[in-house]
């Protein structure tokens, strides 16, 4: 069955002094794309979790955020002296050029902040990388939560869909059944017209001639591939749906299909109550490309 790409799954647990959350966001997307927020010290797994992720996700914009939380106390932390020294350096230049209007005195509390001047020390690190089990897991388990709310939404794509489908099932079946009157109501108009226009001039015209143009006319007008092709596409479209769990380009495919064959009937038949019909069609398919943008 269809699965959307619009999901959210979360996280968290505590384990031997460490709090660690996870969450996942999808949105749509044409491709796969993940962005990843990790600490600093965990930047080395991220090629791991993108890993889970594309196991996971086959299509969408994923934002993976991971948080962790020492809960015992202050870890060991150390300072970043040539960070530390750099930034320094960068203050007093700007005071230089700016002169007394920038000021004299440097802010330490602020500098301490600035990303790369402190870092966790060795013991934290080895302590984080103790915990590698616990970020796996966690991140498995957001991900589930994420599947199973993209499964709910794709359930009520799913019976979106079906409306429209029906939709145009209905209305295909209407100018199936009026498809064969529009060439005996184009003989009928058009004798009248050409019997009324002869006898006005005192002419004769033959049968065969009339039948010839009504043949032509039939040609030109026949929708009968386009009727079976557009009927075979729903068919397809409801089979991708209900056996593929990725089946979003297909269906957009379909649809782009099923609009070509719609826009032919229109053309082709020359009859309005056919055309009312294919605006129905067109505006289901319509319906249905939007919806088909949203699954995987």
């Amino acid at each position: 069955m269809i699965v959307s790409m619009t999901g959210f799954g979360s996280a968290t647990a505590e384990q031997d002094g460490i709090a660690c959350s996870i969450e996942v966001r999808t949105v749509n997307n044409r491709y796969f794309k993940a962005t990843i927020k990790l600490p600093d010290k965990l930047t080395a797994i991220e090629s791991e979790i993108d890993k889970l992720l594309r196991e996971t996700i086959a299509r969408g914009s994923v934002v993976y955020a991971l948080s962790i939380k020492d809960l015992r106390g202050v870890a060991s932390v150390t300072v970043n002296q040539p960070v530390l020294d750099m930034y320094v350096q960068r203050v007093q230049a700007l005071q230089q050029t700016l002169g007394p209007a920038a000021g004299t005195t440097i802010d330490l509390a602020a500098l301490f902040n600035l990303p790369g001047v402190v870092e966790a020390g060795d013991e934290f690190a080895d302590y984080l990388a103790a915990h590698h089990e616990l970020i796996t897991r966690l991140s498995r388990e957001a991900l589930g939560k994420l599947l199973e709310m993209r499964k709910k939404e794709g359930a009520g794509i799913w019976t979106d869909l079906c409306k429209h489908l029906e939709v145009i099932r209905v209305a295909l079946a209407q100018i199936t059944e009026q498809a064969p009157k529009v060439s005996r109501q184009y003989h009928e108009k058009l004798r009248a017209r050409v019997l009324q226009m002869v006898s006005d001039a005192k002419l004769s015209l033959s049968d065969s001639d009339l039948l010839k143009e009504v043949a032509l006319f039939t040609d030109r007008a026949d929708i009968s591939e386009e009727i079976a092709r557009l009927g075979g596409h729903l068919e397809q479209f409801k089979a991708a749906c209900e056996r593929e769990d990725q089946a979003g380009r297909k269906l957009d495919f379909i649809a782009q299909e099923m609009l070509r064959e719609a826009n032919t009937i229109a053309s082709k038949a020359n009859d309005s109550q056919i055309a009312r019909l294919t605006v129905d069609i067109k505006s289901a398919i319509d319906r249905i490309k939007e919806q088909a943008q949203n699954v995987e």
